[in-house]
This record gives C-alpha cells, structure tokens and sequence, in this order.
C-alpha cells in the first residue's frame, strides 16, 4: 500500500482467498483493504494514538439517511455525552480533495451536526470547524483535542 503523510502504526494484514486484509480495531475483525480502508485505518489509530480519542466512541462507516437515500459515514466520533463530535470523510491517495468532497461531508453533517469535520486522502488533510449558530467554517491547522 502507499505511504501516506499519517503516522505509521503496527497493523496487522493477512490474505484471504488471494485478497488482502487488514484488522479493523474498532469492528474487531479483518476487512478487505481497499486504498481508502489504508487511509481509514491510519485515521483511526491517529485519533486513537496520538490524539487519546477513545475507541468506544468511534463509529466506523456508520450509516444516515440523507434525502431518503442510505448513506455512510467514514467516521464519527462521540463526545463523553454521546453527542457527535467529529466527522470524517477518507478518500484514496489518487482522489483529489475538490469541492465536491467538501459537499458531501457537509451534507452528511446536516444529519450529525458535528461542531469539527476533517477531510482526508492520507496524504492532504483539512480540519474545520463549525459553528452552528452562523453556519461558518473556520479551517485548523490541527485535530481538535477529545473534550
């Protein structure tokens, strides 16, 4: 898999029927490893690892109704009242972060109403965060710390 610009971690991977794996600490199991599961996992074991989020309250592609159509998030983490706290959309390495990626994670905090969203291809990250009352962004230069 490529190198991404998200600090490395131990991962573990295995095959299956000539696929690749790679397990999943949060669903507990192997998942087939896709370069955006690559990019998913190295988020999931940044806010983890370095940023202390605890792993109970990360969902992992969790699913909305959005104009009555079935969508998933990539992640979503809670804070302690289990209120959403942080969005965030994983692309592949090869998926530019156009507009049209910014749209849809918007869109699907119309549902969460998440206060921080991020956006990443593992190798470009954009961190914002929202303030309800004004519906303005302020970009961040980092990942807000778990309340």
């Amino acid at each position: 898999m490529e190198t991404l610009n998200l600090p490395e971690f131990d991962h573990k991977i295995k095959q299956i029927e000539g696929k690749a794996y790679i397990f999943d600490v949060l669903r507990k199991k192997y998942v087939r490893i896709t370069p955006e599961e690559w990019v998913r996992q190295h988020v999931i074991h940044l806010l983890i690892n370095q940023y202390r989020y605890p792993k109970a309250l990360i969902r992992t592609e969790g699913g909305l109704v959005l104009n009555q159509m079935q969508k998933r998030t990539d992640l979503l983490v809670y804070n302690r009242s289990g209120e959403p706290f942080l969005l965030v959309e994983c692309k592949a390495p090869h998926i530019p972060l156009k507009q049209q990626v910014f749209d849809q994670i918007s869109r699907y905090n119309q549902v969460h109403k998440a206060p921080y969203l991020v956006v990443t291809n593992g190798l470009t990250h954009f961190c914002c965060c929202i303030d309800a009352q004004s519906a303005q962004f302020t970009f961040m230069a980092d990942l807000p710390a778990y309340p």
